[in-house]
């Protein structure tokens, strides 16, 4: 009987499409097996209040960002790195889910790796799982986004050597350890891109008086943001609502400004990072200093950051290739040889067993 499931599982494998899931609270990117990352979009979902319909998904919802009617609400699903909408994230993953497998001829629903914070709540997983399911998983399986990060920088995580990981995200940022196929050390940090945004909005609105939204914040910071002063200074027109006048108003930005804005945030970080190298054991923290921090996600993009950890650490800092998408490379490899990564996976409730 155990032979003939087994025959059925693998041949369940060999025609679905499995998808790995990089859900971040700024961007979703999504890999499918065989073809590697067909998706990045950020993860802003539009909504009709008055029929309940989704509008729009991903680059489109993001364009509608303060320009919609009283009717259309555009809302970020996830906070922080885990899901603070239920309902809109399941929506979303299926209008994912359905898009990437809409080129395939597979009538069985997919197998779904989700990459998700390290350190968080049963409640914040089981939401996780039930939002993939909901949305048309067969099974779903879950992975830290560390984990994830270092598998796809190559790291060598089954081996008994140390390696470290700091993934900046949107809403988290993951700090981890890693050897022998698991996390000796780690923690996670709920200050990374999301919160230099608001960071740049409080110091416009402080500095300037102006009020600026999120979108032009980020945008800012993309252009701008640094931790080192730079060469060739820079500046950008920044426009919004002045707060005494509340007439429209537009400032000068520079990336001293920027800089000055974000560094509290970038000091945090730094000390975290610390405090999980204080805890780490000496022989882990030996083989990290051969092989270096590698640091992945949105936040590795900002110049300067590799080099203050550098010099504060005292230990050699590398960049992952293509740090945006390191977390959702990583879930393609397991995927790829899903046995073989087996143990590094959240513990999965027995979801094993095929669902149609």
């Amino acid at each position: 009987m155990k032979t003939v499931v087994q025959f059925f599982d693998k041949t369940l494998e060999s025609i679905s499409t499995d998808i790995g899931i990089d859900l971040g609270t700024a961007n979703t990117l999504v890999y499918v097996k065989g073809k590697g990352v067909v998706l990045n979009e950020p993860t802003i979902v539009a909504l009709n209040k008055k029929t309940g319909q989704l509008v729009a998904v991903g680059n489109e919802a993001k364009t509608m960002l303060g320009r919609t009617p009283a009717h259309i609400d555009v809302v970020r699903p996830l906070v922080d790195g885990v899901i603070s909408d239920f309902e809109v994230t399941e929506e979303m993953l299926g209008y994912l889910i359905s898009k990437v497998r809409s080129g395939t001829r597979s009538v069985v629903a997919p197998r779904v790796l989700v990459g998700v914070p390290s350190g968080i709540t049963n409640v914040e997983m089981r939401a996780a799982r039930d939002a993939a399911r909901n949305a048309g998983a067969r099974d779903v399986f879950l992975i830290e986004e560390p984990v994830a990060a270092a598998i796809g920088a190559k790291l060598p995580v089954h081996t008994p050597n140390g390696s470290m990981i700091i993934d900046i995200g949107g809403g988290t940022t993951d700090i981890a350890v890693m050897s022998l196929n698991g996390i000796v050390t780690s923690k996670n940090l709920r200050i990374a891109g999301d919160r230099l945004n608001q960071d740049i909005v409080s110091y416009i609105r402080d500095q300037f008086k102006v009020l600026v939204g999120d979108k032009t914040a980020e945008e800012t910071k993309i252009a701008l943001a640094s931790v080192e002063r730079q060469n060739d200074s820079k500046e950008v027109v920044v426009r919004g609502r002045d707060v005494v006048t509340g007439l429209p108003r537009e400032v000068v930005i520079t990336d001293s400004d920027i800089r000055e804005a974000v560094l509290s945030s970038i000091n945090s970080i730094v000390e975290s990072v610390r405090d999980v190298i204080e805890l780490t054991p000496p022989e882990v923290l030996a083989d990290v200093m051969q092989r270096g921090v590698h640091v992945s996600g949105g936040g590795a993009l900002i110049p300067g950051v590799s080099d203050m950890l550098a010099e504060v650490l005292k230990i050699p800092v590398v960049v992952v290739p293509d740090p945006l998408r390191a977390v959702v490379r990583g879930t393609g490899i397991v995927l790829e040889n899903l046995d073989a990564y087996e143990e590094l996976l959240i513990e999965n409730e027995g979801e094993l067993s095929p669902q149609f």
